[in-house]
């Protein structure tokens, strides 16, 4: 996805892409268990009321009062400020996508199918975690229209898709792809995928199951190898007509 600055009302939203996860903050494995739990009980408020009112209008008050929190006083003291809740709810939506992700891809055998889940995973995820997708998405536009300092690899950690060039290398290597650049079609496939949720997001009307096959169908047909009668793979045939 390619965050763009919009009104509230109109939000972008966007799945993780499921690459490298960063590892969470460097002081989280001196908490206590207490201390894990309320983290835990901030940000989880902190992404619903995000993607219930955006992250201009989601307010430490706000978040507190949608926690069940006393005083605001107890997210600062988890918290330095929205920027360290900001880079924690990041991490958190990549912890969970990148389990939603183990767990279409690890039982593949071939990569023309791991690819054709990790398409899957992605509506999965949004059809599953559907606060998470938009928070996410509202984090990332944040950042690319303030350029708020403390949140640089949000946007471009989000929009990695070095998982999937690895996928479509390991392939065509494999000889289960046609030949195409890996970056190019995994960016096809990205922002493929994320203009399916702005729609989704912005009118709640897709169907994301169907569009999750019918966008793996389109894959599917484009990264065909080079058929037996010469004509080459469907990539190779479009390079013909548009060099």
């Amino acid at each position: 996805m390619h965050a763009t600055c919009r009104t509230r009302g109109q939000p972008t939203a966007s799945s993780p892409s499921f690459g490298t996860m960063n590892s969470r903050i460097k002081h989280s494995n001196s908490l206590t268990f207490t201390q894990e739990a309320r983290r835990a009980q901030i940000v989880q408020a902190a992404i619903e009321t995000i993607a219930e009112l955006g992250c201009s209008k989601a307010s430490f008050d706000k978040i507190t009062r949608h926690a069940g929190l006393s005083s605001t006083g107890m997210i600062s003291y988890h918290f330095s400020g929205k920027t360290e809740l900001f880079m924690e709810i990041v991490n958190t939506i990549h912890g969970i996508a990148g389990e939603v992700s183990r767990s279409h891809i690890n039982n593949k055998d071939t990569y023309r199918e791991k690819v054709g889940a990790y398409i899957q995973a992605n509506f999965d995820f949004v059809s599953r975690y559907p606060a998470h997708a938009k928070a996410l998405a509202e984090i990332v536009a944040l950042k690319h229209c303030r350029g708020i300092d403390g949140l640089e690899s949000v946007e471009r950690q989000v929009m990695s898709v070095d998982r999937l060039v690895d996928l479509l290398e390991e392939g065509r290597s494999a000889g289960e792809f046609g030949t195409f650049d890996s970056h190019t079609m995994a960016m096809v496939i990205r922002t493929a995928i994320d203009a399916f949720f702005q729609r989704h997001f912005s009118r709640s009307e897709l169907d994301l199951d169907r569009c999750a096959r019918q966008l793996t169908d389109i894959f599917d047909r484009c990264t065909q190898p080079a058929d037996r009668t010469g004509a080459g793979s469907p990539a190779e045939q479009a390079q013909k007509v548009f060099p």
